[in-house]
């Protein structure tokens, strides 16, 4: 069952009156509302903007460049890999045979390949998401479990601007979501770089949720069922639905809110909580959201064509929910079984599963986005956190962590495609020229959306800080 969840909020004998202003709002059975706090900064979205919205779809674990998108035929046989490369319709692109569908849709995204960062660890996570370096210790992989201390997400940032643009006083939709579930999650981890941080947890996605059949079970490997695939908002279409739990901690929360609204009253940060309440209502009741969500809505020819597998499907979802107005959807193919795109161990799983499954999802993608006129005004982002080392570390082509030369697939609202930007060097190792680092793929991404990567927004202390340090957006990607 795929259901909504809002982050989980920790009672205590009571909260602080920066709690409640932090979190806004109580979160309606659960689901987080737009903050009470009035903006610092009004973030004015630019008119010329390129992109109306952004789907990012994010391969957790690092796919192999050299399996991909930069392969290396000509290199020596101990680095190049199991796989044939095919020709696309990019000059000077050929992509590995398992992306044969992506190969003739070539001519409709960019290719950079000279992602590049120091952080050879997967809390890099938080570096992709957020365009801020890692700062917390991951040794043997401790740590990795996010805190409200830790950068924004790029989707948090572009709710906290949606929620205090003017314009957007009458949402029917939240703008950031987050599919198929929450990263970590599966594995029994919290992952950071996916949630607001210290920006508030008035500004956490919209996530989604679902849980695998067993603890060996990968539902990104395998075809799911409507069962499974249950985009309902659960608990909140019926009061039967409501246990007696939530209800119980909600009105526990309610009453410890109301204990403090007095003292925030006269403050005048304060919007208007009447009305703030009521948004809220119409946001978690909207029949918008409940069509959005309803995956049967599509047809089976459509359905299929994604594929029925947990990605192709969670891609699905991310176009209708991005057809239905939220502004930053992240897709996840996320690790259940602790490997999938963290291919330490064989090259099996990328040829069985994972990039054929990735072909699959995002050729259908881009035709079915080109069809409804949404790929002008989306920007698609297909990106890990890092990618694989030029040399395998096992006889079954297994390779460990590479973070300083990876893949980022770049489509739509303006980008040219049929393009590459960046050339690795002979063993797809280190850029040869045109580096880019995570600040400035998230430059580019505001740069599309119009929102100027100099905006300062408050901190935990209301102090201003600025959403990109150094990062330059790559406007020379965009015809």
């Amino acid at each position: 069952m795929l259901n909504i969840l809002g982050q989980s909020t920790h009672l205590c004998n009571g909260l602080s009156r920066r709690a409640i202003l932090t979190a806004g709002s109580a979160g309606l059975f659960g689901l987080q509302v737009p903050s009470l706090l009035s903006a610092e900064n009004k973030g004015t979205i630019r008119p010329d903007a390129k992109a109306k919205s952004v789907l990012f779809l994010f391969l957790f674990g690092g796919p192999s460049q050299l399996e991909t998108f930069d392969m290396k035929p000509e290199a020596a046989s101990s680095i190049r890999g199991p796989f044939r490369s095919i020709p696309s319709r990019t000059p000077e692109l050929r992509i590995s045979e398992h992306l044969k569908q992506t190969a003739q849709l070539s001519d409709k995204f960019c290719v950079i390949r000279t992602m590049t960062h120091p952080h050879n660890d997967h809390n890099a996570c938080h570096y992709i998401q957020t365009g801020h370096t890692w700062t917390r210790s991951a040794e043997n992989g401790q740590d990795v479990n996010a805190r409200e201390t830790d950068w924004p997400s790029m989707g948090s940032v572009i709710e906290h601007v949606s929620q205090h643009h003017p314009g957007n006083r009458h949402r029917t939709f939240p703008d950031y979501v987050y599919l198929p579930n929450r990263l970590g999650h599966l594995q029994g981890y919290d992952r950071t770089g996916q949630y607001a941080g210290w920006l508030g947890s008035a500004y956490n996605a919209l996530a989604t949720d679902i849980r695998r059949k067993d603890s060996q079970d990968n539902p990104y490997f395998r075809n799911c069922d409507d069962t499974e695939l249950d985009f309902r908002i659960k608990g909140l279409l019926t009061r039967k639905e409501i246990t007696l739990d939530r209800l119980q901690k909600r009105q526990s929360l309610l009453e410890q809110f109301d204990r403090h609204r007095r003292d925030v009253e006269d403050q005048k940060s304060l919007v208007n909580y009447e009305g703030i309440r009521r948004q809220a209502l119409e946001l978690v009741t909207s029949e918008k959201i409940r069509t959005a969500l309803d995956i049967r809505k599509e047809s089976e020819e459509l359905r299929s064509q994604y594929g029925y597998h947990l990605f192709g499907q969670s891609t699905l979802m991310g176009r209708r929910i991005i057809e239905a107005g939220s502004r930053f959807v992240t897709v996840l193919w996320d690790a259940p079984d602790g490997y999938s795109w963290d291919s330490h161990r064989t090259s099996s799983d990328l040829e069985k599963f994972l990039i054929p499954g990735f072909d699959q999802a995002f050729s259908a993608l881009l035709r079915d986005m080109d069809d409804r006129g949404l790929l002008d005004e989306t920007l698609v982002v297909a990106i890990g956190e890092m990618g694989r080392t030029p040399k395998p570390d096992t006889a079954q082509w297994g390779r460990g962590h590479w973070s300083y030369c990876f893949p980022c697939i770049l489509a739509g609202a303006g980008i040219q495609g049929g393009t590459l930007y960046g050339q690795s060097d002979k063993d797809a190792a280190y850029p040869a020229d045109n580096p880019v680092r995570p600040e400035d793929l998230a430059a580019t991404i505001y740069y599309a959306l119009g929102i100027n990567p100099d905006l300062r927004l408050p901190d935990q202390q209301g102090r201003p800080v600025q959403i990109i340090e150094d990062g330059r957006p790559l406007t020379e990607l965009f015809g």
